[in-house]
């Protein structure tokens, strides 16, 4: 169990633009493969966040950002609105500076069913937000079962985080709900709970430019080896959209030592999950790369996964953003769908979308993405594809599964993700896509 508060770390990242460059380790997961050198030591990529001695210290000090971890307990006697003695939470708590949370428990494998609200207060505020609703997805969104990353010590059960903006105050309050008990009486909650809070650190300066050599139409070198054949077939064949304009890691300001070092690929790319941040929609797009920082600490240090789950985020002005580290032309192997991350790649709209529309500006952005990424491997965004399940909770693992190309999270794995709107979209955007590799 981590320490009851982190100390708060803050640096800036580094400013350049260039694609990161490999950093060292192991890396995971057959049937996949891998590049990697000796890992790292950094105490950045253990579970806990705190430096526990003078050195460790010294290494942290390098990371932009930090995050507190603040134990869960029981609410029951002090909270009757909650209605039953088993609720969890947290009573009203000055805290070190956030801007993103989530709750976490110990064992990945145990599903929280119930109800996680959260107040939160502004820095400078006396005022308290009303109570806001986080979404509890169960690891949905993770590593595909018997993988080194989801047999990872450091894996964690987790909400999906939520942005807050720059908050210094927080109030959680957890409620099991009747599941498995004969609805008379509320179920157990995971072991462990706590509230995460996390401080995604400054923006880099320039952030929002994308790297000068995708700006100028050239290949970065990281890109210049495909999966194997998968450049020539992709000459062969002229059904590839143009390359959109993606902005890199370092744009966004990714700390390149906090995940696990090395990258991860499969064979190639016959399928694009969609999905939401569940995040919330309250944000300017220039806050769009503090949560992908914040979603990416959470991702590593909260969930304890090697590095952000999805391969690209894009948000609500249109923006495209690299996600998981490795290539954005390369088959990168995320965690985005529990189940379905092998030969496919993850999408995320910051946002929640189940009753609010997408924009038509993320909608673009989608389409202009999926349009090139999936034309280097061959693949019609308007048609379907077989992948074969690691195992979840709508198809066996090893059962092969068709699947559109441009697919919702929901048809890899039962969950409300990509929200009902965005989800209703996605026609639009096979359509969209389509069109912009030149097919009728």
């Amino acid at each position: 169990m981590r320490a009851l508060l982190a100390s708060s770390i803050s640096v800036a990242c580094a400013t350049a633009l260039a694609l990161p460059l490999a950093v060292a380790s192991p890396a995971s997961a057959s049937p996949s493969t891998s590049t990697s050198a000796p890992a790292s030591t950094s105490s950045s990529s253990s579970w806990s966040s705190s430096p526990s001695s003078s050195s460790s210290a010294a290494a942290s000090a390098e990371l932009a950002g930090s995050t507190q971890s603040l134990p869960l307990a029981p609410l029951g006697a002090t909270d009757r609105t909650l209605g039953a003695a088993r609720a969890q939470g947290l009573p009203e708590r000055n805290t070190e500076p956030f801007s993103l949370l989530g709750v976490v428990w110990d064992d990945a494998r145990a599903e929280l069913h119930g109800t996680v609200q959260v107040r939160t207060r502004a820095v400078g505020s006396r005022t308290w937000s009303g109570w806001q609703d986080v979404d509890t997805h169960n690891q949905e969104h993770a590593p595909d079962p018997g993988t080194r990353e989801a047999e990872g010590a450091r894996i964690h059960g987790a909400t999906a985080p939520l942005w807050v903006g720059h908050s210094d105050g927080v109030q959680v309050r957890v409620r099991p709900d009747m599941a498995g008990t004969g609805r008379s009486t509320p179920g157990a909650l995971p072991r462990g709970l706590h509230v995460d809070l996390v401080d995604p650190g400054e923006d880099p300066d320039g952030t929002g430019a994308a790297d000068e050599a995708e700006q100028e139409g050239a290949e970065p070198a990281q890109d210049r080896a495909l999966a194997p054949g998968a450049r020539g077939a992709a000459a062969a064949r002229p059904y590839i959209g143009p390359r959109p304009r993606i902005i890199t890691r370092h744009g966004w300001g990714a700390d390149e030592h906090l995940r696990e070092g090395g990258y991860v690929y499969t064979d190639q790319v016959k399928a694009a999950f969609v999905h939401h941040t569940a995040s919330g929609n309250n944000y300017r797009c220039s806050q769009a790369p503090s949560i992908l920082r914040g979603i990416y600490r959470y991702h590593v240090l909260s969930d304890g996964w090697r590095d952000i789950g999805y391969n690209f985020a894009v948000d609500k002005c249109g923006n495209i953003y690299e996600g998981r580290a490795g290539g954005v032309a390369k088959p990168v192997l995320g965690a985005h769908t529990l189940g379905f991350n092998t030969n496919s790649m993850g999408v995320a709209v910051i946002g929640t979308y189940s009753s609010a529309n997408p924009s038509a500006a993320a909608l673009d952005a989608l389409a202009r993405l999926t349009a090139w990424k999936l034309g280097l491997y061959g693949v019609n965004p308007k048609g379907t594809t077989h992948l074969t399940s690691g195992g979840g909770n709508l198809y066996r693992k090893g059962r092969s599964v068709r699947l559109n190309v441009i697919s919702g999270h929901r048809d890899g794995f039962a969950t409300d993700c990509p929200g009902a709107r965005l989800y209703k979209k996605l026609g639009k955007a096979r359509s969209s896509s389509a069109r912009l590799q030149g097919r009728r």
